[in-house]
């Protein structure tokens, strides 16, 4: 695929080099600790390449590896698909859109292999993740698979209380439709998981109302840091929700996050 030259000058293009993959590695290091125990070495960059996967960095114009995206394709159910597993960018460089260029970039490789639909995961508790991914790309929840990778990655973002995550699916064949973000979505809506400013009841009564609010808090990590307990209250009222009304037929429906207040994922049931 052609390289992407963005409007500040960054270029996104594939892993070229040895060195480029191990600034990957290096990257993925400051981002998740050095104790990451989910770390995609070089030699896998670049074998991934080589059989339809996507290994491809943003550089600054100086040649400065900004940030990186990671997948590999495979075949679900008959389909061709993509699993983007991993993508990073680096702390001074967030905020300019680079991890949503990435992904089109990774998309548009996928569509070339004729590709049908992108898979990732991202933990339903960063807010900031759960917008780019429904709001702004378009994605949808597949599933929910509580301590996907594990109960504890070593990693200083996932922190100690398990990784559960949002199986999020992208079409790759169509257009995507984003999400509806506007919070008057939720007027009305029962609250089943998560209470702004109080610890989530563990035995809250689950209505079988069409639709449901789960609320998640603004800044998780930032929650991590200051009381272990309350986060851990607030992930096991979210994990019981999403087991429960998802086998149910409900699904992400909107997604509503305005960087201060509490996050809410609206789960409506299926006509």
């Amino acid at each position: 695929m052609k390289n992407v030259t963005l409007a500040d000058g960054i270029v996104i293009r594939e892993l070229a080099t040895h060195d480029e993959r191990a600034g990957a590695v290096r990257l993925q290091d400051a981002t998740w600790g050095a104790a990451f125990t989910e770390r995609v070495p070089a030699a896998i960059l670049l074998v991934g390449q080589k059989l339809g996967g996507v290994s491809a960095g943003a550089f600054a114009p100086d040649g400065t590896l900004l940030g990186f995206v990671f997948g590999l394709t495979g075949v679900k159910g008959g389909r061709l698909v993509h699993w983007s597993d991993m993508l990073a960018v680096r702390e001074d460089a967030q905020g300019r859109h680079i991890g949503r260029a990435l992904k089109h970039y990774q998309r548009e490789q996928c569509r070339a292999f004729g590709v049908e639909t992108m898979y990732w995961t991202f933990d339903p508790f960063v807010a900031r993740n759960a917008k780019l991914n429904l709001c702004r790309l378009g994605a949808r929840v597949d599933e929910f698979v509580p301590d996907m990778y594990g109960t504890n990655t070593n990693s200083h973002a996932h922190g100690s209380l398990g990784t559960d995550r949002l199986v999020a699916s992208w079409p790759v064949s169509a257009e995507p439709v984003p999400l509806p973000c506007d919070a008057n979505q939720l007027r009305g809506v029962p609250v089943v998981a998560g209470r702004a400013g109080e610890a989530p009841a563990p035995d809250a009564p689950l209505p079988g109302a069409r639709s449901v609010a789960v609320r998640v808090p603004a800044d998780y990590l930032a929650l991590l840091d200051r009381d272990l307990e309350l986060a851990r209250a607030w992930r096991m009222s979210a994990r019981r929700a999403f087991l429960h009304y998802f086998p149910l037929g409900y699904h992400v429906s909107a997604f509503v996050a305005d960087g201060e207040r509490d996050a809410a994922y609206l789960l409506s049931l299926s006509a």
